[in-house]
C-alpha cells in the first residue's frame, strides 16, 4: 500500500472547512487539511498567515467558527477529554508555573496526567538528562533562559507519550546547542512510530527536518504533500514557499535610494538636494 493510501485511510489529523475570524478579519478561510501518521509534518507559512490560529483550533484550545477536527479519528470538540490524552503542544508563548523547579513541573504535569508517581518520576529523569536539563532541575523556571524553557516545555508535553506532538515555533529564541537537543529528542521520537506536527517560517529548518509540508497564506492552504513534491523543481522548499505564497521580487529596496548612502540624514552631503547651498 503506498504512502499516500495510508495517509488517507489513518491520518494524524484530518481538518474540513475550518474557519476563524476575529471581529472582520479572517484568520482561517475554510481550510482542508489532512496530516499523515508517523511523520515529520511542517506547517509553514509567512508571518500572519494563520498557523498559530489553525494550531490551536487544531488542539483544541480555540473553538472554530466552523469545520470539524479530528485526530487520530476523534473529533476534537466532541470529545476533547480523549483527544487531549493523546496529545502533546507545546505552544507559542508557553506559559509555565514559574514557581515550580523543573522537576517539580513535571512532577505535577505527569500527576495531572493521571501516570502513577514512580513513573512520572522515571520518565521526568530520563527527559530530563535527554534534554540536557539534570544540573537545573532544581532550578526555578522563573530563571530558565529562553532555550530552557523551549526544553521543559517539551518535556511536559512528552512525559505522557502522546500520540501526536505539535509544536508552534519550537526554535524560535533558541541557541544553536539547545535546538540541536530538541531536534535530536524530536527525530527520536518520529522514529519510533509517532507524529510531530510544528510550524515554522523557517524554510532551512523545515527542510532538514520534516518529509511532509502544508503551506499557508492568508489563511487559506496553497500546497500540501510529500516535501519533495511541495518543492517541485525549485532549487529549494524557501523558493517554492515564496513562489507559492507569491512573495518573488519583494523587497528588493529599489526605492530606498538614501539607504546606506552615507550620512546620517541621507547621501554625504547631510540629506540635502543635489546642488543646494
Amino acid at each position: 500500500m503506498s504512502d499516500d493510501v495510508v495517509a488517507e485511510a489513518d491520518p494524524a489529523v484530518r481538518v474540513h472547512g475550518l474557519w476563524k475570524r476575529f471581529g472582520q478579519q479572517v484568520a482561517v478561510a475554510g481550510i482542508d487539511l489532512t496530516l499523515p501518521a508517523g511523520r515529520f509534518v511542517g506547517l509553514v507559512g509567512p508571518n500572519g498567515a494563520g498557523k498559530t490560529t489553525t494550531l490551536s483550533m487544531v488542539t483544541g484550545l480555540l473553538r472554530p467558527d466552523d469545520g470539524t477536527v479530528e485526530v487520530r479519528g476523534t473529533d476534537v470538540w466532541r470529545d476533547p477529554v480523549a483527544v487531549k490524552a493523546r496529545i502533546g503542544v507545546l505552544p507559542e508563548g508557553l506559559r509555565l508555573f514559574e514557581r515550580l523547579s523543573g522537576r517539580e513541573l513535571l512532577a505535577y504535569t505527569g500527576r495531572l496526567r493521571g501516570i502513577p508517581g514512580a513513573e512520572t518520576d522515571r520518565r521526568a529523569a530520563q527527559l530530563l538528562d535527554v534534554l540536557d536539563l539534570t544540573a537545573d532541575r532544581h532550578k526555578l523556571v522563573v530563571d530558565y533562559s529562553t532555550g530552557m524553557r523551549k526544553k521543559i516545555g517539551l518535556a511536559a508535553a512528552l512525559l505522557h507519550n502522546p500520540e501526536v506532538l505539535f509544536l508552534d515555533e519550537p526554535f524560535e529564541g533558541v541557541d544553536p546547542v539547545s535546538a540541536q537537543v530538541i531536534r535530536g529528542v524530536l527525530e527520536r521520537y518520529t522514529q519510533s512510530g509517532a507524529t510531530v506536527v510544528f510550524s515554522s517560517h523557517v524554510m532551512e529548518l523545515v527542510e532538514s527536518l520534516c518529509d511532509w509540508v502544508a503551506v499557508m497564506a492568508a489563511g487559506r492552504i496553497v500546497a500540501q504533500g510529500p516535501l519533495a513534491e511541495v518543492r517541485g523543481a525549485a532549487p529549494s522548499l524557501q523558493d517554492a514557499f515564496l513562489t507559492l505564497v507569491g512573495a518573488t521580487g519583494r523587497g528588493s529596496g529599489q526605492d530606498l535610494d538614501w539607504l546606506g548612502s552615507g550620512g546620517v540624514n541621507g547621501g554625504g552631503n547631510g540629506g540635502r538636494p543635489s546642488g543646494a547651498k
